[in-house]
């Protein structure tokens, strides 16, 4: 989407910058669960977006912290709607200095899984 609408200095002082993210997918796999020893509970999720135009289809990395058990328990395939923001992350190892770019989740919807009572 491109806008030709010409900014001044005036539009950028009254708006502020955003860091937005909605991504409507389906999971690529079951998610990844951790609980540390504080307590501290996180998921980490590949969401699977498909774009009709251009033909295109996004795995994209999401981290949610102290996810819904429904969350954890959900499986492959399951449809995901997401609202975060971007982060990118970086970390140096035994290899060297590495970066990742995830979307942090503010909230998750999942499409509730049947039960098998």
């Amino acid at each position: 989407m491109t806008n030709n609408r010409t900014t001044t200095a005036a539009d950028n002082v009254a708006k502020p910058d955003r860091n937005e993210v909605i991504l409507r997918g389906r999971l690529a796999t079951a998610p990844e669960h951790r609980t540390f020893g504080s307590g501290a509970s996180l998921a980490r999720l590949l969401v699977t977006v498909r774009l009709a135009a251009p033909s295109r289809t996004d795995v994209i990395p999401v981290t949610v912290w102290e996810p819904d058990p429904d969350l954890v328990k959900a499986i492959r395939g399951v449809p995901v709607e997401i609202a975060g923001q971007v982060h990118r992350r970086f970390w140096t190892d035994a290899e060297g200095r590495h970066s990742r770019v995830e979307v942090v989740a503010a909230s998750v919807e999942i499409e509730k899984v049947p039960s098998e009572d």
